[in-house]
């Protein structure tokens, strides 16, 4: 799998991914547009996004309401502001949801792919190409 990254003007980006193009850009306080989220707020929603797939997921396999369901991230960085320190997902259930599935559904969020990733920290390496 692939993914590409191409200039789109100023600080603004193009991820290409699947045939998909996510735009990125940076807020204007540092030297952006604020036209879109930043790399690393689309870092961090991809691991809301996971979270509230599996939830959805679980909820459709079982027949079970997904109205009002929502995944509400917050984090943390460490004082000086240069490390991500935690990262918390709350899983607001829809009205009624039944008692004897809310720890098998907290189960099933847990095995979101990019919270596995991140906490079992790939190796990440770079290479330069080109002229």
């Amino acid at each position: 799998m692939t993914i590409t990254v191409t200039p789109a003007g100023g600080a603004k980006l193009a991820v290409t991914v699947d045939g998909f193009t996510i735009k990125t850009d940076l807020p204007v306080e540092k030297g952006g547009e604020n036209t879109a989220p930043s790399p690393y707020k689309l870092f961090l929603s991809s691991i809301a996004a996971c979270a509230g797939i599996y939830a959805v997921n679980f909820c459709r396999q079982r027949e079970l309401p997904t109205e009002g369901l929502e995944v509400v991230q917050t984090w943390e960085h460490n004082e000086s502001g240069s490390r991500l320190e935690k990262v918390h997902l709350d899983v607001n259930l829809p009205n009624g949801f039944p008692e004897k599935y809310r720890n098998a559904l907290l189960k099933a969020v847990e095995l979101c792919p990019v919270k596995r990733a991140l906490a079992d920290g790939p190796e990440i390496t770079v290479t330069l190409g080109g002229s």
